[in-house]
């Protein structure tokens, strides 16, 4: 089935022109690398592409090669022959991106156990550590252009899906991916540097201010942190500051189930989810309140105050723990 589909997408990409390429809101490192490295090739094909998030190229990922081909939506919706939706588990959470598109026809490839399979051609592998492992395949099956700005975007994209390959989905294939973006003349030590060791510092004082709001529950099993409007405005950070902060939560000891709730300024709160255990299924708590994702990393927004979406969420993982002791 694998064959034939990147078969299709192939065919596809060849015969048409104009492209959308798109990713989710609150865009991570395997949404921005996946899309600047699919429409890097297209544009090798000749193919006139448009590389739209809502939330535009983050600062922390702008050294990417072609990282400027990644912008905002336009607000008057465009045309295209063909729109592709990349790590995207619910359509809706393309944001603007989706109001500005019109297409007949649509492309969903994603790694997410809870994409519904929207779209006319879709592709979700629910076992590859990061979408961008499917780009690579894809691009490497159907003899689709390939060179070392797009092997960059890729090796960028899988590192920071897998959390630096040290994810559970991290398989022997993930290794050999990465070697072959390597052989493409990657310099590996600074791309990492790039990518770990160029934080600003207001996302450690943003960190020294979760950290006073860290608690334990259900016997130390569940671990959260939560941040405020106020102390957000506080600090100046922005919202690509948070990526990656809830790992120092899973990291403890005795922790099964981390949680970030940070309140949003539309009257809801977004919680992200990790699990360090895979009979605890977060992606399945966070379908409860309408979000998705992995078993071992979901998230999802609730409506309500922080204080209220902090005790729903955490008594339904109290819950989930108990079932499974």
């Amino acid at each position: 089935m694998t064959t034939a589909k990147f078969s299709e997408i192939g065919r596809i990409l060849r015969e048409h022109q104009r492209f959308a390429v798109m990713s989710h809101v609150r865009p991570d490192g395997d949404a921005l690398g996946s899309q600047l490295a699919l429409a890097l090739s297209l544009q090798q094909l000749g193919k006139e592409v448009r590389v739209w998030n809502e939330d535009g190229m983050l600062e922390k990922y702008s050294f990417l090669p072609r990282a400027e081909l990644v912008t905002k939506p336009p607000s008057a919706p465009e045309d295209f022959d063909c729109a592709i939706a990349l790590d995207t588990a619910i359509q809706n959470r393309l944001g603007t991106a989706l109001a500005a598109v019109h297409s007949k026809l649509w492309i969903n490839i994603d790694h997410h156990l809870s994409n519904p399979g929207y779209g006319d051609v879709v592709y979700v592998d629910p076992d590859a550590p990061a979408t961008a492992e499917i780009i690579f395949r894809l691009i490497k099956s159907q003899n689709l252009p390939f060179n070392r700005d797009i092997a960059e975007n890729l090796y960028a994209a899988i590192s920071t899906d897998t959390g630096s390959f040290q994810y559970p989905k991290t398989s022997a294939r993930t290794f050999e991916i990465a070697a072959e973006l390597i052989r493409a003349g990657l310099d590996v030590g600074r791309l990492n540097q790039q990518l770990y060791e160029n934080y600003p510092r207001r996302r450690l004082e943003l960190l020294r201010e979760l950290l006073r709001t860290m608690r334990f529950e259900h016997g130390g099993r569940v671990a959260s942190v939560s941040l405020s409007l106020k102390t957000a405005a506080e600090l100046g950070v922005l919202p690509e500051d948070n990526e990656g902060l809830i790992d120092h939560l899973r990291a403890i000891r005795g922790v099964i189930v981390a949680v970030f709730f940070e309140e949003l300024g539309d009257g809801k709160v977004r919680v992200s989810m990790r699990s360090k255990n895979e009979a605890v299924d977060v992606c399945a708590i966070c379908q409860k309140f309408g979000g998705g994702g992995h078993a071992l990393a979901a998230g999802a927004r609730v409506r309500g105050t922080l204080a209220e979406v902090e005790e729903k969420v955490l008594e339904e993982i109290g819950d989930v723990l108990k079932s499974h002791s």
